[in-house]
């Protein structure tokens, strides 16, 4: 992907745009579609591509479990606590991608999600009570 960004003269930045932001989100049921997206950045005159990734951690994983467990769930305690176990097989691959580029003040976006990925968010959704949690890929220079 890396080398495709590379190969239409487009830099890559390590960036996540947030909600906040006045989006367009490119919408491509294609696996390859991202191609298609970075077509449309270099047409449209981009200098570069934002790019983040979140790749699921051990850590987050055995964070879920604990919470699952720790949880009160009846009826769904067991079927919760191995859909969260299940999980661990993922860990070290990425489940989110997006990428963005801006055109005329505003971003235009590509994001896709694994299966599994969104299966975590669910779950966190659910053990914690709280929307929309992001799971850190331990990637930030501050």
């Amino acid at each position: 992907m890396i080398a495709f960004i590379s190969g239409h003269g487009l830099r890559r930045m390590n960036a996540y745009v947030t909600e906040d932001v006045p989006t367009v989100i490119f919408e491509e049921d294609d696996a390859d579609g991202w191609k298609d997206f970075v077509e449309h950045a270099k047409s449209a005159g981009a200098a570069f591509i934002t790019m983040s990734e979140v790749v699921l951690e051990p850590e987050d994983v055995a964070t879920l479990v604990g919470q699952v467990r720790d949880e009160d769930f009846p009826d769904h305690d067991a079927l919760a606590l191995e859909e969260a176990q299940d999980l661990m097989q993922h860990t070290g691959k990425t489940g989110y991608l997006q990428l963005g580029f801006a055109h005329q003040g505003v971003m235009f976006l590509y994001e896709a999600a694994t299966d599994w990925y969104d299966q975590f968010q669910e779950l966190m959704e659910t053990v914690t009570g709280l929307g929309g949690i992001v799971v850190d890929d331990g990637d930030e220079n501050d």
